[in-house]
Protein backbone atom coordinates (compact mmCIF):
# COMPACT_ATOMS: atom_id res chain seq x y z
CA UNK A 1 0.00 0.00 0.00
CA UNK A 2 1.78 3.41 -0.67
CA UNK A 3 1.42 6.65 0.42
CA UNK A 4 1.87 10.09 -0.40
CA UNK A 5 4.67 11.23 2.69
CA UNK A 6 6.08 14.58 3.63
CA UNK A 7 9.58 13.16 3.87
CA UNK A 8 12.62 15.47 5.26
CA UNK A 9 15.78 13.78 3.33
CA UNK A 10 18.34 15.80 4.75
CA UNK A 11 18.67 18.95 7.28
CA UNK A 12 17.14 21.51 4.27
CA UNK A 13 16.07 19.40 1.90
CA UNK A 14 11.86 18.82 2.20
CA UNK A 15 10.33 16.44 -0.45
CA UNK A 16 6.32 15.22 -0.95
CA UNK A 17 6.76 11.64 -2.24
CA UNK A 18 5.46 8.22 -2.76
CA UNK A 19 6.60 5.75 -0.23
CA UNK A 20 5.66 2.19 0.66
CA UNK A 21 3.88 1.06 4.03
CA UNK A 22 5.37 -2.07 5.56
CA UNK A 23 3.36 -4.97 6.16
CA UNK A 24 0.36 -4.94 8.23
CA UNK A 25 0.63 -6.41 12.05
CA UNK A 26 -2.27 -7.56 13.93
CA UNK A 27 -3.76 -5.14 16.01
CA UNK A 28 -2.72 -2.40 13.69
CA UNK A 29 -4.93 -0.02 11.79
CA UNK A 30 -4.66 1.70 8.33
CA UNK A 31 -5.98 5.17 8.25
CA UNK A 32 -6.55 7.40 5.96
CA UNK A 33 -5.52 10.99 6.94
CA UNK A 34 -7.80 14.22 5.97
CA UNK A 35 -5.37 16.75 7.61
CA UNK A 36 -2.01 16.93 10.15
CA UNK A 37 -0.46 19.62 11.62
CA UNK A 38 3.08 20.99 11.35
CA UNK A 39 5.26 21.43 14.76
CA UNK A 40 7.30 24.49 14.93
CA UNK A 41 8.93 22.84 17.95
CA UNK A 42 10.26 19.43 17.11
CA UNK A 43 10.01 19.53 13.34
CA UNK A 44 11.76 22.84 12.95
CA UNK A 45 14.78 21.16 14.66
CA UNK A 46 14.57 17.88 12.25
CA UNK A 47 14.33 20.05 9.51
CA UNK A 48 17.19 22.15 10.30
CA UNK A 49 19.26 19.61 11.86
CA UNK A 50 19.29 21.03 15.18
CA UNK A 51 17.19 18.00 17.07
CA UNK A 52 19.87 17.01 19.75
CA UNK A 53 20.64 13.20 19.77
CA UNK A 54 17.42 11.20 20.07
CA UNK A 55 16.54 7.32 19.97
CA UNK A 56 15.29 6.69 16.31
CA UNK A 57 16.38 9.94 14.65
CA UNK A 58 17.92 9.82 11.14
CA UNK A 59 16.89 10.91 7.64
CA UNK A 60 14.98 10.60 5.49
CA UNK A 61 12.19 10.51 8.02
CA UNK A 62 8.79 11.12 8.18
CA UNK A 63 7.47 13.88 10.67
CA UNK A 64 4.63 15.11 12.70
CA UNK A 65 2.65 13.91 15.46
CA UNK A 66 -0.77 15.12 14.77
CA UNK A 67 -2.80 13.40 12.05
CA UNK A 68 -6.55 13.56 11.87
CA UNK A 69 -8.43 11.02 9.47
CA UNK A 70 -10.81 8.05 9.58
CA UNK A 71 -9.83 4.09 10.00
CA UNK A 72 -10.08 2.52 6.43
CA UNK A 73 -8.88 -1.08 7.19
CA UNK A 74 -8.25 -3.12 10.43
CA UNK A 75 -6.43 -6.23 10.98
CA UNK A 76 -7.27 -8.42 13.99
CA UNK A 77 -8.27 -6.67 17.08
CA UNK A 78 -7.42 -3.20 17.03
CA UNK A 79 -10.44 -2.41 19.18
CA UNK A 80 -11.78 0.09 16.61
CA UNK A 81 -14.46 -0.21 13.33
CA UNK A 82 -13.78 0.69 9.70
CA UNK A 83 -15.23 4.52 9.19
CA UNK A 84 -13.90 5.67 13.02
CA UNK A 85 -13.00 9.21 13.08
CA UNK A 86 -9.32 9.00 14.50
CA UNK A 87 -6.43 10.91 16.36
CA UNK A 88 -3.19 9.33 15.24
CA UNK A 89 -0.13 10.79 16.85
CA UNK A 90 2.59 8.99 14.33
CA UNK A 91 3.62 5.88 12.82
CA UNK A 92 6.61 4.01 12.00
CA UNK A 93 5.12 1.92 9.03
CA UNK A 94 7.11 2.71 6.92
CA UNK A 95 9.82 1.68 4.07
CA UNK A 96 12.93 3.18 3.51
CA UNK A 97 11.89 6.20 5.94
CA UNK A 98 12.12 6.52 9.51
CA UNK A 99 8.88 6.95 11.10
CA UNK A 100 10.01 9.54 13.63
CA UNK A 101 6.72 10.66 14.55
CA UNK A 102 5.79 9.99 11.33
CA UNK A 103 1.92 11.47 10.71
CA UNK A 104 2.90 13.47 7.67
CA UNK A 105 1.38 11.01 5.56
CA UNK A 106 -1.54 10.40 3.09
CA UNK A 107 -1.96 6.77 4.50
CA UNK A 108 -0.72 5.81 8.09
CA UNK A 109 -0.63 2.13 9.73
CA UNK A 110 -0.33 2.25 13.64
CA UNK A 111 -1.39 0.29 16.30
CA UNK A 112 -4.93 0.25 17.22
CA UNK A 113 -3.89 0.82 20.67
CA UNK A 114 -2.40 4.48 20.23
CA UNK A 115 -4.90 6.09 18.29
CA UNK A 116 -7.53 7.90 19.71
CA UNK A 117 -11.61 7.45 18.67
CA UNK A 118 -12.64 10.85 18.04
CA UNK A 119 -15.84 12.52 19.95
CA UNK A 120 -18.87 12.98 17.69
CA UNK A 121 -18.33 16.94 16.02
CA UNK A 122 -14.38 17.77 16.63
CA UNK A 123 -13.61 18.72 13.31
CA UNK A 124 -10.11 19.53 12.28
CA UNK A 125 -8.82 21.22 15.42
CA UNK A 126 -8.22 17.71 16.57
CA UNK A 127 -4.75 17.67 15.20
CA UNK A 128 -4.12 19.74 18.36
CA UNK A 129 -4.99 17.24 20.87
CA UNK A 130 -1.33 15.74 20.82
CA UNK A 131 -0.40 19.10 22.41
CA UNK A 132 -3.07 19.37 24.31
CA UNK A 133 -2.12 16.52 25.98
CA UNK A 134 1.63 17.27 26.32
CA UNK A 135 -0.33 20.87 28.16
CA UNK A 136 -2.03 18.79 30.62
CA UNK A 137 1.06 16.59 31.03
CA UNK A 138 2.80 19.45 31.87
CA UNK A 139 0.16 20.80 34.17
CA UNK A 140 -0.18 17.38 36.26
CA UNK A 141 4.11 17.46 36.77
CA UNK A 142 3.84 20.61 38.67
CA UNK A 143 3.11 20.52 42.70
CA UNK A 144 0.11 22.67 41.86
CA UNK A 145 -1.10 24.62 39.06
CA UNK A 146 1.20 27.01 37.16
CA UNK A 147 0.40 30.55 37.95
CA UNK A 148 2.51 31.78 35.67
CA UNK A 149 2.99 29.98 32.18
CA UNK A 150 5.80 31.46 29.64
CA UNK A 151 5.07 31.65 25.98
CA UNK A 152 1.60 32.45 23.98
CA UNK A 153 2.19 30.11 21.10
CA UNK A 154 -0.32 27.28 20.65
CA UNK A 155 0.99 24.87 23.47
CA UNK A 156 1.02 28.05 26.12
CA UNK A 157 -2.36 28.99 24.95
CA UNK A 158 -3.03 25.05 25.28
CA UNK A 159 -1.73 25.32 28.54
CA UNK A 160 -3.54 28.59 29.94
CA UNK A 161 -7.06 27.45 28.40
CA UNK A 162 -6.51 24.06 30.60
CA UNK A 163 -5.31 26.00 33.85
CA UNK A 164 -8.52 28.00 33.89
CA UNK A 165 -10.38 24.68 32.77
CA UNK A 166 -9.15 22.75 36.52
CA UNK A 167 -9.81 25.86 38.31
CA UNK A 168 -6.38 28.15 37.71
CA UNK A 169 -5.77 31.56 37.40
CA UNK A 170 -2.29 32.10 35.45
CA UNK A 171 -0.33 35.30 33.69
CA UNK A 172 1.01 34.35 30.48
CA UNK A 173 4.14 35.73 29.80
CA UNK A 174 5.15 36.27 25.92
CA UNK A 175 7.75 39.14 24.40
CA UNK A 176 6.23 38.91 20.99
CA UNK A 177 3.05 41.24 21.05
CA UNK A 178 1.48 40.56 18.33
CA UNK A 179 0.88 37.31 20.14
CA UNK A 180 -1.09 39.25 23.26
CA UNK A 181 -4.14 38.11 21.63
CA UNK A 182 -6.72 35.50 22.13
CA UNK A 183 -6.27 35.51 25.71
CA UNK A 184 -9.20 33.97 27.19
CA UNK A 185 -10.10 33.90 31.27
CA UNK A 186 -6.18 34.79 31.91
CA UNK A 187 -3.99 37.65 31.21
CA UNK A 188 -1.16 38.13 29.37
CA UNK A 189 1.82 41.13 29.38
CA UNK A 190 5.43 41.17 28.71
CA UNK A 191 7.74 39.29 31.49
CA UNK A 192 8.78 43.58 31.75
CA UNK A 193 5.64 44.20 32.53
CA UNK A 194 5.25 42.13 35.80
CA UNK A 195 7.06 42.54 38.75
CA UNK A 196 5.96 39.84 41.22
CA UNK A 197 8.42 37.23 42.33
CA UNK A 198 6.64 34.82 44.64
CA UNK A 199 5.29 32.58 41.78
CA UNK A 200 4.87 29.03 43.40
CA UNK A 201 4.50 27.02 40.07
CA UNK A 202 5.85 28.89 36.66
CA UNK A 203 5.33 26.68 33.59
CA UNK A 204 8.09 27.64 30.55
CA UNK A 205 7.44 26.72 27.35
CA UNK A 206 9.22 28.66 25.37
CA UNK A 207 11.96 26.55 24.72
CA UNK A 208 14.67 29.07 25.46
CA UNK A 209 17.78 27.98 26.69
CA UNK A 210 18.72 30.74 28.74
CA UNK A 211 15.01 31.00 30.58
CA UNK A 212 16.14 29.85 34.15
CA UNK A 213 18.43 33.04 34.96
CA UNK A 214 14.71 34.94 34.12
CA UNK A 215 12.93 32.95 35.84
CA UNK A 216 14.44 31.58 38.99
CA UNK A 217 14.40 35.22 40.28
CA UNK A 218 10.31 34.74 40.17
CA UNK A 219 10.18 32.24 42.19
CA UNK A 220 8.79 32.30 46.29
CA UNK A 221 10.93 30.65 48.51
CA UNK A 222 10.79 26.71 47.10
CA UNK A 223 8.81 27.38 44.02
CA UNK A 224 9.15 24.93 41.15
CA UNK A 225 9.92 25.70 37.70
CA UNK A 226 8.30 23.11 35.37
CA UNK A 227 10.23 22.80 31.75
CA UNK A 228 7.94 21.39 28.88
CA UNK A 229 9.15 22.92 25.52
CA UNK A 230 12.02 21.48 23.80
CA UNK A 231 15.32 22.67 24.10
CA UNK A 232 18.31 22.26 21.48
CA UNK A 233 21.07 23.66 23.87
CA UNK A 234 22.04 22.80 27.69
CA UNK A 235 20.08 24.63 29.95
CA UNK A 236 21.96 26.58 33.02
CA UNK A 237 21.82 28.85 35.53
CA UNK A 238 23.62 31.09 38.37
CA UNK A 239 23.79 29.01 41.36
CA UNK A 240 23.00 32.20 44.09
CA UNK A 241 19.18 32.94 43.22
CA UNK A 242 18.21 29.26 43.10
CA UNK A 243 20.26 28.63 46.54
CA UNK A 244 18.19 31.93 48.29
CA UNK A 245 14.57 30.60 46.93
CA UNK A 246 15.72 27.12 47.41
CA UNK A 247 14.37 26.54 43.88
CA UNK A 248 13.08 23.05 42.28
CA UNK A 249 13.26 22.30 38.63
CA UNK A 250 10.96 19.72 36.96
CA UNK A 251 11.07 18.15 33.89
CA UNK A 252 7.64 17.34 32.19
CA UNK A 253 7.95 14.03 29.39
CA UNK A 254 5.76 13.19 26.86
CA UNK A 255 1.87 12.65 27.50
CA UNK A 256 0.34 9.66 28.51
CA UNK A 257 -2.68 7.50 27.40
CA UNK A 258 -4.42 9.34 30.37
CA UNK A 259 -3.56 12.43 29.35
CA UNK A 260 -4.87 12.31 26.19
CA UNK A 261 -7.93 10.59 27.51
CA UNK A 262 -7.99 13.75 29.50
CA UNK A 263 -8.03 15.92 27.51
CA UNK A 264 -10.55 14.35 24.64
CA UNK A 265 -13.36 14.34 27.72
CA UNK A 266 -12.55 17.98 28.41
CA UNK A 267 -13.07 18.79 24.75
CA UNK A 268 -16.09 16.87 24.40
CA UNK A 269 -17.75 18.32 27.66
CA UNK A 270 -17.20 22.03 26.53
CA UNK A 271 -14.27 22.45 29.43
CA UNK A 272 -11.74 22.78 27.11
CA UNK A 273 -11.83 24.93 23.67
CA UNK A 274 -9.06 24.30 20.87
CA UNK A 275 -10.64 27.12 18.82
CA UNK A 276 -8.55 29.95 17.19
CA UNK A 277 -5.89 27.85 17.22
CA UNK A 278 -5.68 26.63 13.56
CA UNK A 279 -4.68 29.52 11.82
CA UNK A 280 -3.07 28.56 8.07
CA UNK A 281 -4.02 25.86 5.67
CA UNK A 282 -1.78 24.38 3.12
CA UNK A 283 -2.13 21.03 0.46
CA UNK A 284 0.42 18.61 -0.04
CA UNK A 285 1.43 20.19 -3.14
CA UNK A 286 2.47 23.59 -1.47
CA UNK A 287 4.17 21.84 1.27
CA UNK A 288 7.23 24.01 1.14
CA UNK A 289 5.47 27.36 1.41
CA UNK A 290 3.12 25.86 4.01
CA UNK A 291 6.68 24.64 6.42
CA UNK A 292 8.45 28.25 5.81
CA UNK A 293 5.14 30.21 7.07
CA UNK A 294 5.03 27.73 10.05
CA UNK A 295 8.86 28.22 11.14
CA UNK A 296 9.00 31.95 9.83
CA UNK A 297 5.44 33.75 10.50
CA UNK A 298 4.87 34.76 13.95
CA UNK A 299 0.89 34.77 13.06
CA UNK A 300 1.25 31.71 12.15
CA UNK A 301 -0.13 29.27 15.06
CA UNK A 302 -1.17 26.54 13.59
CA UNK A 303 -0.54 25.28 10.13
CA UNK A 304 -2.28 22.11 8.80
CA UNK A 305 -1.86 20.25 5.87
CA UNK A 306 -5.21 18.96 4.10
CA UNK A 307 -4.14 15.48 2.47
CA UNK A 308 -7.70 14.98 2.15
CA UNK A 309 -8.42 16.25 -1.36
CA UNK A 310 -5.00 14.21 -2.70
CA UNK A 311 -7.27 10.85 -1.96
Amino acid sequence: MPSDAILFEQPGQLAVRRIALRQPQAGDVRVEVACCGISTGTERLLFSGDMPPFPGLGYPLVPGYEAVGHVAETFGDSGLRVGDRVFVPGSNGFIDARGLFGASASQLLAQGRRVTRLPAGMGEEAVLLALAATAHHALAAGDGLPELIVGHGVLGRLSARLAVALGGNPIVWETESRRHDGAAGYGICQPSDDSRSDYGVILDVSGAAAILDLLIPRLARGGEIVLAGFYKAPLGFAFPPAFMREARIRVAAEWLPADMEAVTRLVAEGRLSLAGLVTHRHGPADAGAAYRTAFEDVSCLKMILEWGATQ
